[in-house]
C-alpha cells in the first residue's frame, strides 16, 4: 500500500474566466471541486494507476468532511484526524490566455493534542505501507521539524519514503535523509547555499543532494519532463509534445507515479518514463490529480529517456 501525507488539506477549486483583471467583478465561465492538497493530489493519481492507497493528514469542519466525500467519490479511502478548525480553500483562476493565478489560504491552526494523535495513529499505518510520500506545507500549530520525525519513523519501520515541499520544511526533512526528493532549482540553490542558474548547476547540485544520502533526486523541468540523479548517474525523461491544458498538479502526479514506480520494483528508467507520462497525461486535464489512461498509454512509449 501507498500512504499519501496531506497535513495541510483543502478544497480546491478551479475557476476559469475569460480574462483576469484587477479590480473587476469576475465571472466565472466554469467551476470544479476537488480534494486538494499536494498529497491528497497524489493519492488520487496513484488510484488511478491501479494501486491501493490511504489519505491521511487533518481534516476539519464541513470543508473537511466534503474533502473526505470527495475522496469516497474517487474511490480513495482516508484515515484523517479530525480538528476543530476548517479545512481551507484554496482557488486557481485559469485565464483563456493560458495563465494561472492561485489563492492558497494558510490553513487553521491545529492543537498539540491533534498533532500527538496524528502521530500515534501513524506508526500503525506505517506498519501497513511500503511506500509513503509526504507533500506540501504544513498548518500552523505543527513543528516545523515533523517531516523529519515521520521521515525516521518510515525509514526505522523499513518503509521507503517520499518527500515533496519546500523552504524550512524541506532543511528540516532532508537532515533525515527521504528516500527521494524532488527539488526545483531555487530549493537546491537554498538547501546548498551555491548559486543554481543553468543545467549544468542543477545537474551538480542534485548530485551533491544524492551523494549526502539520498537515493534519488528527481528534478522537474517542466515540458523538458524530468531529470533523476542516483548513484548510478543522470537520466532525463523527456515527453513528446502535447496539448497542454491544465499543469497545476503535474509535479504531484509525477510524485505519485514516482511512489507507484517504487511500489513495483520498477527499475529507475522504468520509474522515469512512467513518471513522466502520467504528469504529462496530468497536463491535458482540467482536474488536478487525474488523468486519462488512453492519454497515458499514448505518450508512455514516446518518451525519451536518455543518460547525461
Amino acid at each position: 500500500m501507498i500512504t499519501t501525507v496531506t497535513l495541510n488539506v483543502a478544497v480546491d477549486k478551479a475557476y476559469t474566466v475569460k480574462e483576469l483583471n484587477k479590480g473587476e467583478v469576475m465571472r466565472v465561465l466554469q467551476c470544479s471541486n476537488t480534494a486538494g492538497g499536494k498529497g491528497l493530489n497524489v493519492a488520487k493519481v496513484v488510484k488511478l494507476c491501479g494501486e491501493e492507497v490511504l489519505a491521511t493528514g487533518f481534516v476539519g469542519g464541513h470543508n473537511g468532511a466534503y474533502v473526505e466525500d470527495l475522496l469516497k467519490e474517487k474511490m480513495v479511502p482516508s484515515r484523517f484526524v479530525h480538528v476543530p478548525g476548517e479545512t481551507r480553500s484554496c482557488i486557481n483562476v485559469l485565464a483563456e490566455d493560458g495563465s494561472s493565478t492561485e489563492f492558497l489560504e494558510p490553513g487553521e491552526p491545529v492543537r498539540p493534542e491533534d498533532v500527538q494523535n496524528f502521530l500515534d495513529q501513524f506508526d500503525e499505518i506505517i506498519r501497513e505501507s511500503n511506500v509513503v510520500t509526504i507533500s506540501g506545507s504544513i498548518p500552523r500549530g505543527v513543528p516545523s521539524d515533523i517531516y523529519g520525525s515521520l521521515i525516521t519513523k518510515i525509514k526505522g519501520a523499513g518503509k521507503q519514503v517520499i518527500l515533496d515541499t519546500s523552504g524550512k520544511l524541506l532543511e528540516e526533512g532532508v537532515k533525515s535523509r527521504p528516500t527521494m526528493i524532488k527539488p526545483n532549482d531555487d530549493e537546491i540553490e537554498a538547501l546548498l547555499g551555491v548559486p543554481v542558474t543553468n543545467r549544468e548547476e542543477i545537474i551538480e547540485g542534485a548530485g551533491k543532494l544524492q551523494k549526502m544520502g539520498i537515493e534519488i533526486v528527481v528534478v522537474s523541468l517542466g515540458s523538458d519532463g524530468a531529470l533523476v540523479v542516483t548513484e548510478d548517474g543522470v537520466l532525463q525523461g523527456k515527453p513528446p509534445k502535447i496539448e497542454v491544458v491544465n499543469t497545476v498538479g503535474c509535479g504531484d502526479s509525477m510524485t505519485a507515479a514516482f511512489a507507484v514506480g517504487l511500489s513495483r520494483g520498477y527499475s529507475i528508467e522504468e520509474t522515469l518514463r512512467y513518471a513522466v507520462a502520467v504528469s504529462a497525461a496530468n497536463a491535458m486535464t482540467m482536474q488536478t490529480g487525474n488523468f486519462r489512461q488512453k492519454d497515458m498509454e499514448r505518450i508512455l512509449p514516446e518518451v525519451e529517456i536518455k543518460r547525461i
